[in-house]
């Protein structure tokens, strides 16, 4: 048993290191050139927070797998060799809460602030907003978990009496259990509504803290979650269905690339004046609108000079470059179907285990267990994938919505391209919903994820805090998010194929 545990604890600090590297090499090859060897704070915030997110995602899986260690348990305490789950499940979520609620928005201050301040004053400035906010999150925590900082668990009192063992066991409508003649008043099967009482106990403060954190995670999850599981999949098809056909002539590409010319000098031009404008002090409601515009328009701009480099490749290599892009659309139909297929699965596994009562059939548990029967890890592994599949379409439909709704800062993650302000918001957004894609998965597989630490937390308290339980006994995030899944399946089908026009005044004559 301590064996088992020892190679469990091996396998985690290995999982971690990888982790922590592939974190790093995501930030050297995504970040802009203009922040190499510079900030280095926001960075070492955004591989800490993309690593706490990755490892928050794998932890689900081995709390499964640190469970098998008591399947074969010989005495009652073998099991307090296993891995302490629910401190780490709480340790990881408190860091998870403080990060997304107090560091990152520091560093995104601290990195946006004014670059002609001194490096004093940029900290003061971004302390003065972390310690408001900080001050403003006490108070209100601390009111919610005075008031309201409760779980209310619904128990029935039973009693029965005694009788002979008996000599069969037979059961039916009848008989629902053992007794003999005039004894079968089975309190579990007989008991009235009043023997039904409510224990009420007061949750810790760190359990609440999560709760809560899971509640503003389970908003941003059932919208972005429920559109990105639908448009994940249905993009990248429509990517391959949008392709450019043929490679255009070195006319066409000198025209084309002559209007990109004049759009970058156009928002180059609004980008000076805005900041002009930032320098003199008056940043006003239409300043940020105005910023949102050009940002919206400089993301369009990049796109169509990638799909121009796309139409006319060039240098000696034009050839081996164009297969490649051929390549590259086929790979993402391919992925696109896979990715349809899962994105089906995790619908009727929603609709026939969640929200139909009784489930008509545990579907994707059943499909675990029996990987699990195959080979030790095997369904293990499929569980991760589909937690992070979960995860993946989470933040396709972050990045879909803010392309289309002007309320939403744009922040997109572009190869190479990537400013620190970008990095540390899609950080904080990964860290935000991965709270809720865990507790969703911990329900979604409770059959497979049955007497886990996440369980516990996610489960039983989270679904029985005041307040809050009402929100999960009528599944309304789950209905939300098959709902938003549905309107975006039909938005893709009636419009995602078509060719995307660019929101500037030039547009790509092929």
């Amino acid at each position: 048993m301590g064996d088992f545990n020892l190679a469990l604890v091996i396998v985690a600090i290995v999982v971690c290191v990888l982790v922590f590297l592939f974190n790093v090499y995501l930030l050297v090859n995504y970040q802009h050139p203009d922040d190499a060897n510079q900030a280095y704070f926001p960075k070492f915030v955004v591989v800490f927070g993309l690593s706490i997110a990755a490892i928050s995602i794998l932890m689900l899986p081995a709390d499964v797998a640190n469970r098998q260690a008591c399947r074969h348990a010989i005495y009652n305490g073998a099991c307090n060799l296993t891995l302490p789950m629910k401190e780490l499940w709480l340790a990881v979520y408190i860091i998870d809460a403080v990060l997304v609620f107090f560091v990152i928005p520091f560093a995104m201050f601290y990195y946006e602030g004014d670059q002609d301040k001194s490096v004093g004053k940029r900290i003061k400035s971004a302390l003065l907003w972390v310690v408001t906010t900080a001050i403003v999150c006490a108070l209100l925590l601390g009111i919610l978990y005075g008031l309201a900082g409760k779980v209310d668990f619904t128990v029935r009192h039973l009693s029965s009496v005694t009788t002979n063992f008996p000599s069969n066991w037979d059961f039916s409508s009848g008989q629902p259990c053992i007794g003999g003649s005039g004894a079968r008043a089975c309190s579990a099967y007989t008991a009235s509504a009043s023997s039904e009482k409510t224990w009420t106990m007061r949750t810790t403060f760190p359990e609440y803290v999560v709760a809560l954190a899971t509640i503003v995670g389970s908003v941003l999850f059932s919208i972005f979650g429920g559109v990105g599981i639908a448009c994940l999949p249905l993009a990248l098809i429509a990517s391959f269905i949008r392709r450019p056909k043929a490679v255009i002539t070195r006319s066409q590409y000198i025209k084309e690339a002559t209007e990109l010319g004049k759009r970058a000098k156009e928002v180059k031009k609004a980008a000076d004046a805005l900041h002009q404008e930032e320098r003199s002090g008056s940043k006003g409601r239409k300043w940020r609108k105005n910023v949102k515009a050009v940002e919206k328009e400089l993301l369009q701009l990049e796109e169509d000079v990638k799909l121009l480099e796309e139409m006319y490749p060039q240098g000696e290599k034009a050839e081996t470059s164009w297969a490649l892009t051929v390549l590259g659309y086929l790979a993402k139909l391919v992925l696109g179907i896979l990715g349809l297929i899962v994105s089906v699965a995790w619908i009727i596994h929603i609709v026939i285990y969640l929200l139909i009562d009784p489930p008509l059939s545990p579907f994707l548990n059943e499909i675990f267990i029996k990987l699990d029967d195959i080979w030790g890890l095997l369904g293990t592994v499929a569980f991760a994938f589909f937690c992070f599949y979960l995860l993946l379409a989470v933040i396709a439909g972050a990045m879909m919505l803010g392309l289309r709704l002007v309320f939403i800062t744009i922040h997109p993650m572009k190869w190479g391209a990537t400013l620190m302000n970008s990095f540390l918001f899609n950080v904080g957004l990964i860290l935000l919903c991965s709270i809720s894609v865990i507790q969703f998965c911990a329900t979604a597989f409770g059959y497979y994820a049955q007497a886990t630490a996440a369980q516990e937390i996610f489960g039983h308290t989270l679904q029985s805090l005041r307040g809050i339980k009402y929100l999960y006994k009528y599944n309304v995030f789950q209905i939300a998010f098959i709902v938003l899944a549905a309107l975006t399946f039909v938005y893709y089908v009636a419009f995602g194929w078509r060719r995307k026009k660019p929101s500037g005044r030039f547009q790509l004559s092929s």
